[in-house]
Formats: structure tokens, C-alpha cells, sequence
């Protein structure tokens, strides 16, 4: 499995609801009998709170209030964030100005309750330069980043704010709080002295002036990325070049060269990571080579317009800095406070013991190749851009595996609808009505309400498949509404594929590996239909950052299920089921390359934490492209892996996931493997109860899937499986251990 470029956990910014991860898709709100709620809630549109105008001032009059594309124009954007601060700050200041003793319910529910109209504006606008962005939008984006930025420090670094929280933080031994009600208590506080509020003034202006900093080159470095990526194709002259590829990937490629002006030439667009997923196919060395260096070097000085390496060395100096203000070592010491691992020698610790054997596994997998090149007639040794050509034609061998083939049984609706869909009916009795009467933000688009077990709607779901040059690459989910029994919502979620789409009247036949994100980005969406909570804040997947991928990835496992496969895994031409053979071949070569496989994603989470780990001074000193780069390959050289022959799967100057986003996966790279051990566990933990059955599915979502961010991940964990984690499934799985 390799790591989903998802974005759905929220990064909270004190209580307040929208603020909650206005950089990270932000969630949304929905009425009970699904149509607007007011915004009626103590403390708002009181005295002196300001009236919104425009489409963003009330809920959405749609179904489950989900967003009406129709009646939204990008002229709407500013005015709205503005007037959504505006009104925050107003109730922010009545929360100050309350002559009243603080309580539980004038400060803290009043203060996650604030933010309304902004969160609304919020959830849509990041929503779209995600997934379908313009030049208009990029520009927004530039110029409100900061401004939401100071915004939000207006709130969590303001002392008489914080005096309020604090003294109900104080008596939270009296106030008699709900689980949920003191959690949300205890979070808010955490929030507010991890923002700054213990600090000094002096130390909180300089905490503001590096978040504003932080917001504008995030926000630069991921539009450069994205530009890198679009605008850097690799252009060979003929079809001869392209020898090895279908005749609809070498159409693709000649209409991709007629767009940008080249009639006559063939152009291959980039993937957003390191490996592309072409070069297998391409039989050609010299154009695997070309395709393969156009990655691995985009974004690093090839155009001066996309180079991104001062851009994120000045991110890194100014994390550094930031973390020393509150008395840390380094930015991964400071941001992990809130994780399920807690300390930075945690992760690394549950890293570096995997990497011996992985390390022996990529030199025994090389070697192996390089003799197969042999028997090819080839005289060379093997280099990243041979490596999956031929582990792909070993494994073909040895599993007698045809990727090509298995795609033919992978129909896209059917995989979603019969398959996707029967799983989350078999474990959790959800049923599923496709609708066309929502608005899309893109006519890919695919919508369904998704009904409960007992026949009642839970909320609704969004699907976008697709790959187009508006959408960043990757995979995610997030809320345009988020659950809530605070708002009486119900929650309306988007998935965010990257699938490149078939020629107009083909079938759409996807690789087993979208299979994959198609069944682990709805386990992101299982986790936040089936919240549960009172508060937005704590709702759905607004949980760790190391725990929000655990149960996406789990769902992952019922893929190849073999009572989902019989359902939805039909050869597109004859209608025959996938033979159980062929599932044994997929399941039997999924431990093969491993050594690239997982070995360029523990190489990307490790240079992710080197980045993390530099304290201010180390972090001045690579201060330009060069420095950048020594950084980088020095790094990766201290790491104990064959980088020079599996890097990473992100180079630092394309790595969006630690450096686009100032809630993003910083520090936190690692996440995808120690959800994988929480997820590998977890899978034995189904297979030893019966695999796919109700009882499993509501037992898995009462004690993980529907409890949000309201409890420790270890005692949720242990909640479900009796027991705590156990690290032995994933190496198992891995190949990297003895076992099955």
C-alpha cells in the first residue's frame, strides 16, 4: 500500500468551529431534517455582531445544506472570508466583554460555536483549489492565506480569551463535563498554550509574524508544485519512443501534445510522485531515464519559476525558529504534542527497526534485478527508472501476474457501487442512492445519499475520481458539513481521486492500486459519516494526525475480500467473476518489492523528520538552493537505505505533504506507517472474529469509526482489539518478517 495524499483531519485553532482546518479542507454543518439551521446559538448575532451579506451569510437552502455551486461565483470568496472574520472577531470580543463568571458554556461552547460564515466560505473555497482551482482561486489564495492566518492568532494568542479559558480550565474538576465536554475543554486549552498563550507579548508577536510568514509560503510552495508538475511533461518526438505503452496511453499522449501546442510530438503529463506510473510500460531506457529525471528534478531549478528549494528552506528555518520560542529543541519536538506517538524518538524509534531488513531486502531485490536485466541482454546495473519495469515482469513470472489483465475485471462504478458500497452494506448495513439533483463543483462529479441500517439518511457523499490539470495530485477526503449534535447536522463528504480518465465512450478500467484508494478514501469517509459527537471540533476524523489514516486503511483490506470480489470484480467484456487464482496472485504479490515499495515511503517519512529535527541554527545555515540540495542528499545517505536506487517517494522540493500545508504532515510523514501497524493489527484482529460481518462492522464503529476525536487513541484501540498494537502483522505483511 502506498500513502494516500489525503487531507481530512482538521487542525483545531482554539475551538472555534471553521478555524478548525481552514488549511486542511476544512469540515462543515448540516440541519437534522436537512434543510438550513440558524445560526442561533447563544452569543450569536447579538449586540454588536456584524450581519453577513452574500451567498455565505446563511446556510444553503439545499438538502443536507450542501453547497449550491450554482449560486457561487469566485467574486464571492473575499468579501465573504472578510465578513466571516468580522463577525468571529465580534463574537470573540462578546466572549471577552461577557461580565459574567466564565463557564463551560459562555467561553468554551461559545467560542467553538463562533465562526460560522467563515467556516462556511471556508470548506468550499479550500475544497475547490484542491480539486478544481483556477487562476482566480490561486490568487484568493495568495492573498488571504496571511490574513486568515493573523485571524486565527487574533484568537488563540489573545490573553483576556485565554484568562477565560483558563479559568475554566481550572475548574474542570467541578464542572461535572461529559467525556466529550471535557475533552473538548481540555483540547481547547492544550490548543491555545500550543499556539502561544503561555508566552510572553514579545514572544507572541513573533509567534504571529513567523505564522504569517509560514501561511504565505505554504501556500506559494504548493502553487509551485502544481505548476512544476502541469507544466514540466515530458515530450519525446515519436511514437517509436513510447514503444511499450497501450494505444489509448499513446493517443493520451499525442492529444496532451496538441494542447500545449506540439501537433505532431507526445507528451506525458507528471504524477505528484517520485515514481511515475508509465515507466513500466515504456521499453524505451532512454525515455524511462528522461521520464523518471523529469520527476526526480522538477521544482529544483530546472525553470527558476518552479524551483522551490529557497521556499521551503525558509519554511523549515522559520519552523525552527518557532519551535525554540516555546522552549523546544526542533519543529517536530513542538508539533507532536498532540499525536498518538507524543515524542519524536517514538516514531523514529518504530521506524529505524524496520529499517536492517528493509535495507537487506532492497540490496537482495536489486541484485535480482540487475541479474534479470542480464537475461534481457541488458549490461547494465539497475537504476529507479529500470526498477519497476523489471520487478513487474519478475512478478509476472513468479506470480504469473498480468496488470493489465486484472484491470480488465476492475470496472470503476462497479468497484464503487458493488463493491465499496457491498462492503460498507455487509459490515455496517449502510445502503446507497445515487442523486443528480445536487449541485457539482465539476461535471465528474458523483453524488449519493447514504443511508443508516435502520433506513435513515446519515448524510451524503461526494465522488471525484478523475485526474485533470485543476486538481493537486493525490487522493483525499473532507466535509463540506460536518456531523454535528451541537448544529443537529448530518455530515455531506467528498472523496478526491487522481484516476486518469478513459477516452470519451471507453470503458473506465482502473489498476488494482485504485482499487485500493477507491476502498481506503472511503474509509476516510466511513470514519467521518459515522461521527457521532456534540461538537464540530471533535467530529468524524478530526483526530490525530498519526491515528486519521488507521481506518482508511483498514478498509482497505476488503478489496480483496473474496465475498467483495465476487460481487463487484466482473470482466468488463464477458461478465466472468475475477477467478479466485488470480486473487491469490494479486494477494501472494503484494509482499513482492517491498523493498521499493515500502522503502521509498519509509525514506520519505524519514527525510520529512531530518527536515523536523534541524534547530534554528542548522535550519539558517540552508539558506539557498544549493545547501538545500547537500541537505537533502545528505540526509538521505545517513538513512541506511539504497536511496541512490529507491528515493523517496517525495523529494523535499515536490514533498507538498510537510511543506504546502502549515497543518499538513510535517513531522508526520510517519503517520502512514504507524497507522499501517494500527491497521495490519487490526486486520488479524477481523480475520481471527470472521472477517466480514455486522458484528464485526458495528463493533468496529462503535469503538473506533463513530467516537471522533473524543478519547485517547490508545485506550480506543484497545477498546476494540483488547489489547494495544502490536507491530509483528505489518512486517508480516510487509515480507519483512517470518509468519504468513
Amino acid at each position: 500500500m502506498k500513502p494516500r495524499n489525503s487531507a481530512p483531519i482538521l487542525t483545531r485553532v482554539s475551538a472555534a468551529a471553521l478555524l478548525a482546518g481552514l488549511a486542511a479542507a476544512p469540515h462543515a454543518a448540516l440541519a437534522e431534517d436537512g434543510h438550513a439551521s440558524a445560526d442561533s446559538h447563544a452569543g450569536h448575532h447579538g449586540a454588536g455582531i456584524p450581519q453577513g451579506t452574500g451567498y455565505f451569510a446563511a446556510d444553503s437552502t439545499l438538502p443536507f445544506l450542501a453547497p449550491d455551486f450554482t449560486k457561487i461565483s469566485e467574486d464571492d470568496y473575499i468579501p465573504a472570508f472578510e465578513q466571516g472574520m468580522a463577525i468571529q472577531k465580534a463574537e470573540v470580543a462578546a466572549i471577552i466583554a461577557n461580565p459574567d463568571k466564565p463557564t463551560f458554556t459562555n467561553t468554551i461552547v461559545a467560542l467553538e460555536t463562533s465562526g460560522r460564515m467563515l467556516g462556511r466560505v471556508g470548506r468550499v473555497f479550500y475544497a475547490l483549489t484542491g480539486a478544481n482551482t483556477t487562476a482566480r482561486l490561486d490568487a484568493i489564495d495568495t492573498e488571504i492565506s496571511p490574513k486568515l492566518s493573523a485571524h486565527s492568532d487574533s484568537i488563540t494568542l489573545n490573553p483576556a480569551l485565554f484568562a477565560r479559558v483558563k479559568a475554566v480550565y481550572d475548574a474542570r474538576e467541578t464542572l461535572g463535563l461529559t467525556l466529550e465536554e471535557g475533552r473538548l475543554l481540555e483540547e481547547t486549552y492544550k490548543d491555545m498554550v500550543h499556539a502561544g498563550a503561555l508566552l510572553t507579548e514579545a514572544e507572541r508577536e513573533q509567534v504571529k509574524a513567523i505564522n504569517g510568514q509560514l501561511s504565505t509560503l505554504a501556500t506559494e510552495f504548493g502553487q509551485k508544485v502544481r505548476a512544476a508538475t502541469n507544466a514540466q511533461p515530458l515530450i519525446v518526438d515519436t511514437a517509436q519512443q513510447l514503444a511499450g505503452l497501450s494505444e489509448a496511453d499513446i493517443k493520451a499522449a499525442a492529444d496532451l501534445a496538441a494542447a500545449k501546442g506540439m501537433p505532431g510530438k507526445y507528451a506525458i503529463a507528471l504524477q505528484n510522485t517520485t515514481q511515475q506510473p508509465l515507466l513500466p510500460n515504456l521499453a524505451n531506457r532512454a525515455t524511462r531515464e528522461a521520464l523518471f529525471k523529469l520527476s526526480y528534478n522538477r521544482a529544483d531549478g530546472a525553470s527558476a519559476e518552479h524551483d522551490t528549494r529557497v521556499l521551503l528552506a525558509r519554511i523549515a528555518t522559520l519552523r525552527a525558529q518557532k519551535a525554540a520560542l516555546f522552549g523546544e529543541p526542533d519543529w517536530a519536538s513542538y508539533t507532536m504534542f498532540d499525536r498518538m506517538a507524543k515524542k519524536p524518538a517514538t516514531a523514529l524509534g518504530f521506524m529505524e527497526q524496520m529499517v536492517p531488513a528493509l535495507a537487506a531486502t532492497q540490496r537482495r531485490e536489486a541484485a535480482m534485478l540487475t541479474d534479470a536485466i542480464a537475461k534481457d541482454g541488458g549490461d547494465y546495473a539497475v537504476q529507479p527508472w529500470d526498477w519497476y519495469r523489471y520487478a513487474n515482469r519478475i512478478k509476472a513470472e513468479r506470480y504469473d501476474l498480468d496488470e493489465d489483465a486484472v484491470a480488465q475485471y476492475f470496472q470503476l462504478d462497479k468497484v464503487l457501487e458493488d463493491g465499496v458500497f457491498y462492503a460498507a452494506n455487509k459490515l455496517y448495513g449502510l445502503s446507497f442512492k445515487r442523486r443528480t439533483d445536487l449541485p457539482v463543483y465539476h461535471p465528474d462529479v458523483w453524488v449519493y445519499t447514504v443511508f443508516d441500517a435502520d433506513g435513515s439518511e446519515l448524510g451524503v457523499f461526494y465522488f471525484d475520481p478523475f485526474q485533470r490539470p485543476s486538481k493537486r495530485g493525490g487522493a483525499w477526503m473532507s466535509n463540506f458539513v460536518d456531523q454535528s449534535f451541537q448544529w443537529g447536522t448530518k455530515p455531506v463528504i467528498y472523496n478526491v481521486l487522481n484516476i486518469p480518465k478513459a477516452a470519451e465512450g471507453e470503458v473506465q478500467l482502473v489498476s488494482f492500486d485504485d482499487v485500493s484508494t477507491t476502498f481506503h478514501e472511503f474509509g476516510h469517509a466511513l470514519h467521518g459519516l459515522f461521527a457521532n459527537q456534540q461538537f464540530e471540533s471533535l467530529s468524524g476524523t478530526a483526530t490525530a494526525r498519526d491515528f486519521v489514516e488507521y481506518p482508511s486503511q483498514v478498509n482497505e483490506m476488503w478489496a480483496t475480500d473474496p465475498e467483495v470480489l465476487q460481487n463487484y470484480a466482473k470482466h468488463y467484456k464477458t461478465g466472468e467473476t475475477i477467478p479466485l487464482e488470480l486473487v491469490q496472485k494479486i494477494e501472494a504479490a503484494s509482499k513482492f518489492n517491498q523493498g521499493y515499495d515500502f522503502g521509498e515511503v519509509v525514506a520519505a517519512a524519514l527525510l520529512d523528520m531530518k527536515w523536523a529535527a534541524l534547530s534554528p541554527a542548522d535550519a539558517a545555515a540552508i539558506d539557498t538552493p544549493e545547501e538545500v540540495d547537500a541537505f537533502e542528499r545528505k540526509s538521505l545517505e545517513e538513512l541506511g537505505l539504497e536511496v541512490g536506487l529507491v528515493p523517496p517517494r517525495y523529494r523535499s522540493t515536490y514533498f507538498n505533504h510537510i511543506f504546502s500545508d502549515p497543518a499538513g504532515y510535517s513531522a508526520g510523514y510517519y503517520s502512514y506507517l504507524w497507522t499501517e501497524m494500527l491497521d495490519r493489527d487490526s486486520r488479524k484482529w477481523f480475520r481471527d472474529n470472521g472477517g466480514l460481518t455486522r458484528a464485526n462492522g458495528d463493533h468496529y464503529r462503535e469503538t473506533v469509526l463513530s467516537r471522533g476525536g473524543t478519547m485517547d487513541y490508545f485506550v480506543m484501540f484497545e477498546n476494540f482489539a483488547g489489547r494495544q498494537p502490536d507491530v509483528q502483522p505489518m512486517l508480516e505483511a510487509r515480507g519483512l518478517a517470518g509468519g504468513e
